[in-house]
């Protein structure tokens, strides 16, 4: 079930064993910032610590210039799988890090980024506010059908002729069947078996 929220403190998500989650979060204000492999790279970093800490499998994955798609499975015992929790040790980290990443070299676009807001006088974004888009999958069919959509993103965009074609995607890695690991890339894990045999 996937529902769309402005705030943070109106979604709901719902965690049920077994199911899949299709993860869309967006740069602020749609922005184009990831854009240079080497920030690319950072956050495919910031995925994989989140991935470890939180206990979810990464089984494909997308870096668009102003989005990113993720599909993470639940590998823990727990019953509620803390999406909120895994998206904040992702998304919240890394900002920071670009951050300091702009600080240092002076940049024009820390000032793009930085936002008064509220009793705070400034507040750093990388992040578009709250927190994107989260669908469950639960069936063979629709955890196949999200793979496609999120492999095919950076086709329908134009910037590239063939899904594999697009560094920042799980599409190579399906295609040689988990043989083809970029190392720049965050870890990707296999569907589990009972999924593909049911």
């Amino acid at each position: 079930m996937a529902h769309r929220a402005q705030k943070f403190k109106t979604i709901k998500r719902y965690h049920e064993p077994g199911d899949f989650h299709e993860l869309t979060f967006s740069c602020f204000h749609h922005l184009p910032l990831l854009t240079n492999d080497e920030w690319r790279e950072k956050l495919a970093r910031s995925i994989d610590r989140a991935a470890d800490r939180w206990k979810f499998h990464l089984h494909a994955f997308v870096f668009m210039p102003e989005h990113v798609h993720l599909l993470v499975y639940p590998h823990g015992d727990e019953l509620a799988p803390p999406i909120g929790a895994l998206l904040k040790a992702i998304k919240r980290p890394y900002s920071f890090r670009i951050k300091q990443i702009l600080l240092a070299n002076n940049s024009p676009l820390l000032e793009k980024l930085t936002v008064r807001d509220g009793a705070e006088p400034e507040v750093f974004r990388f992040w578009q506010e709250g927190p994107g888009y989260d669908r469950n999958l639960n069936a063979a069919r629709s955890v196949l059908a999200a793979i496609d959509y999120i492999h095919r993103n950076p086709v329908r965009r134009g910037l590239c002729q063939r899904a594999e074609d697009w560094k920042w995607s799980s599409a190579r890695w399906y295609l040689s069947d988990g043989l083809q690991c970029d190392p720049d890339a965050p870890d990707l894990h296999r569907l589990p078996a009972e999924l593909l045999d049911g």
